[in-house]
């Protein structure tokens, strides 16, 4: 399931995130890539250490974790760290599949679902776009700043190279408890159904307790740990 998702609305608060990112140092993006794709990785990342880097950390977490829609599709049982890259100059990440695992000790995590976070207008770059392949399937975005897009881990993705302009967004990685890709699409439509439901019926109502009851049951039923 590939989702785009509207996350950050106003333009005031994307603002605010920008003129924060001008204060941040920026390194290789390769020191963070695994043994193959750092052959293909040309980026920068931002060190989101310190004071001011681990708060502007905090603050973008939550913009994403408590998104609604990003709740709903991922069940998220927990974040990774935060990468915010930068491309300009013919900066690209060629294609590869994201690691299974990440992390180290009580951090270490499954990759379920991965996120990038666009934070420049795409009037603002050429090139630069996310691609991520599929079955069958090549989809490409480029959306407006704010918008976040979610997609499989286990999907081979790659950043076009940027030849104009600058390119910078956030990227990260869930762990769902709701291993399987299809599982989880499923409960988003249940979800999605009873968000509509709930404008047409009273929440009493005998199908939307059936409902909650089958969406809870499916959970225990599919949740792991």
């Amino acid at each position: 399931m590939i989702l785009t998702i509207n996350t950050i609305r106003k333009s005031d608060e994307l603002e605010a995130i920008r003129a924060r990112l001008a204060d941040l140092e920026w390194r290789d993006g390769r020191a963070t890539a695994g043994k193959t794709a750092r052959e293909v990785k040309q980026n920068e990342q931002a060190v989101l250490k310190g004071e001011a880097g681990e708060a502007f950390h905090a603050h973008l977490l939550k913009l994403i974790a408590e998104q609604s829609v990003v709740v709903a599709a991922a069940r998220p049982r927990r974040f990774s760290r935060l990468i915010v890259s930068r491309a300009r100059d013919g900066g690209h990440y060629g294609a590869h599949v994201d690691n299974a695992l990440m992390g180290q000790g009580d951090r270490r995590m499954r990759t379920d679902i991965s996120f990038t976070l666009f934070l420049s207008e795409p009037a603002d770059y050429d090139g630069g776009e996310l691609v991520i392949h599929s079955a069958g399937m090549t989809q490409s975005a480029k959306p407006k700043a704010g918008t976040l897009v979610l997609y499989p881990s286990s999907s081979i993705h790659e950043v076009r190279p940027v030849t104009r302009g600058t390119r910078i967004a956030c990227v990260g990685w869930i762990e769902s408890w709701i291993r399987d890709d299809t599982q989880r699409e499923m409960l988003f439509d249940l979800e999605n159904l009873r968000a509509t439901l709930r404008k047409q019926l009273p929440r009493q109502s005998a199908e939307l307790l059936t409902l909650d009851k089958t969406i809870a049951n499916l959970i225990r039923m599919w949740a792991r740990r």
